[in-house]
């Protein structure tokens, strides 16, 4: 029974309570107002992130050579704003693999030959990779962003673009473009004697010999003069750093524009071979050959390329020689002026073949009898690479496009073990450099000496190590106009050899390297010109 008088709970003095509750407490603005919070708040995320920046790349970088701690966000970007040869030296010393980091993007270095070829010839753990602004430019579907399979057999097709029988159709274009700018280049000399940079003139060159090997007289002058001329758009576009989006006043988007302006001259001159050849014109130009080839009852490949797939291919071989090509030609001009004792047996060995007969134009049987020639073109692509190593770089975003030419990084696609103890981390850049193997002193005594001969003995060090001739690349991604590039450059030295004198003016910056996409003398490598008499 319940107890009549019920209990209820103690009640709890409140008088002291009461005057706690009511003791005014100053305020902390700092620590409780909303603005200060919302700033404490950022600046923890932010130190959150910046230490999980760092310890995201000492993760990956684990034993590598590298900086112990890496600039928050951007990394080594101020480097690649003005790339030096002397900054890619002493990361290529500091170990055979090493680690660097931009905007977060972890990059290995291989400087060795064993590594660097390990990265070329490992299709199934990297793929070749190039900037952001690539596909804005080259076009998503062209044919230079595929890989594996497909990749193997549209090379396949191409490869026959560049047969012994194709490139004795090429000589004969080369030979007359080459000789037709020498005469513009001496009338001018003969205006103004004094030196003169060579760098645009011989971009000049380089790209009339391009455009009319590839699509011969389909393209007008005037075709030419423009591709030529906005072709440095590319260039630019294509550098280390640029602004990755396509807006008004960028490079990538004059670019855009160059390329669109390529584009109607290279499609018009595929449906104009297509007509030629239709109408049973003989092949003379890489676009004839290919219809050719196309029409051959005995080909086997796929035959049904579109005028625009066919001007996508004629444009990439202009994007993938162009800069390399000229490069070349510009540093065998002043190897040549500086090495006199080296362009007197050029020019004896030029005179013998021809026998004496300068104007006669190079034939594909002449230049095979040229040991010595091309024993110097190959030492001068060694000694100074137009590409000492494949690092193209978006400024903010990492890149995953493909391209067949050896100026390319290449992204890991999976963990890559690419050595013993070290694993490069999906996603990262693994970047092979070819300097040292073409400087590596045990393949090539005195390496940093422009010596021929040294191509001319079948049992020296330099021919028993093809692995380390690196200047083309190796492996699935290897160059594919490999001989239409070093023909080239054979044709236009040596024919210059007889035709013009040239002395080479120094300059502080000489020997100094400007890196623009690929190596040229800072100072353009200035020379006077002046005719040289018949034999």
């Amino acid at each position: 029974m319940a107890s009549s008088h019920s209990s209820s709970p103690p009640s709890m003095p409140t008088s002291h309570f009461s005057s706690l509750v009511d003791i005014p407490v100053p305020p902390l603005p700092f620590l409780f107002s909303q603005p200060a919070t919302w700033l404490c708040t950022t600046a923890a995320l932010i130190g959150a992130l910046l230490v999980l920046e760092q310890s995201v790349y000492r993760y990956k970088k684990k034993h590598l050579p590298g900086a112990a701690w890496t600039i928050p966000i951007i990394g080594k970007f101020a480097d690649s704003m003005k790339p030096t040869m002397e900054n890619y030296m002493a990361q290529w010393n500091s170990g055979e693999l090493s680690a660097i980091s931009v905007f977060n993007i972890f990059i290995v270095m291989a400087s060795s030959n064993h590594y660097s070829r390990k990265i070329l010839n490992s299709p199934g753990h990297a793929e070749p990779c190039l900037v952001n602004s690539a596909k804005h430019i080259l076009m998503p579907d062209n044919w230079v962003f595929l890989n594996g399979k497909e990749h193997v057999e549209y090379r396949r097709i191409l490869n026959t673009l560049f047969t012994k029988k194709a490139l004795s159709i090429y000589i004969g274009i080369q030979d007359a473009i080459a000789r037709k700018h020498f005469r513009q280049w001496l009338t001018d000399a003969a205006k103004d004697p004094s030196p003169k940079p060579i760098m645009k003139t011989a971009r000049n060159l380089n790209m009339d010999t391009s455009v009319r090997v590839f699509c011969g007289n389909h393209v007008p002058e005037c075709g030419v003069v423009e591709i030529s001329e906005k072709y440095w758009d590319i260039t630019r576009a294509l550098q280390l750093v640029n602004f990755p989006f396509a807006f008004p006043g960028t490079n990538v988007y004059s670019a855009i524009q160059a390329r669109k302006a390529a584009f109607k001259w290279l499609e018009m001159a595929a449906a104009k071979a297509k007509i030629a050849i239709a109408n049973g014109a003989e092949p003379h130009c890489m676009l004839d050959e290919w219809v050719q080839v196309l029409r051959d009852p005995t080909y086997k490949g796929r035959r049904d390329f579109s005028d625009r797939e066919m001007a996508m291919v004629v444009f990439s071989f202009l994007f993938a020689s162009q800069d390399a090509m000229s490069s070349g030609l510009i540093y065998g001009f002043q190897h040549l002026s500086d090495r006199p004792e080296i362009l007197a047996k050029i020019r004896e060995e030029q005179y013998r073949v021809r026998g004496n007969n300068v104007d006669a134009p190079m034939t594909l049987e002449m230049l095979e009898n040229m040991p010595y020639l091309n024993a110097f073109v190959k030492e001068s692509l060694r000694v100074k690479p137009p590409v000492t190593m494949v690092f193209y770089l978006s400024s903010w975003f990492p890149s995953t496009h493909h391209f067949a030419s050896p100026q390319v990084p290449y992204r890991a696609t999976k963990p890559f073990p690419i050595s013993d103890n070290y694993t490069a981390p999906v996603g990262s850049m693994v970047i092979p450099s070819f300097y040292n193997s073409l400087h590596d002193p045990e393949v090539f005594p005195d390496h940093d000496s422009l010596t021929p001969e040294r191509w001319l003995d079948p049992n020296s060090s330099a021919n028993t190590n093809p692995k380390n001739y690196l200047v083309f690349g190796s492996g699935p991604h290897r160059c594919i106009g490999i001989e239409y590039a070093t023909m080239n450059m054979a044709l236009v030295l040596a024919t210059a050899s007889v035709l013009m004198d040239w002395e080479h003016h120094l300059t502080p910056e000489s020997d100094k390297v400007e890196i623009i996409a690929t190596l040229f003398p800072k100072d353009g490598c200035q020379l006077k010109l002046t005719p040289r008499p018949r034999p």
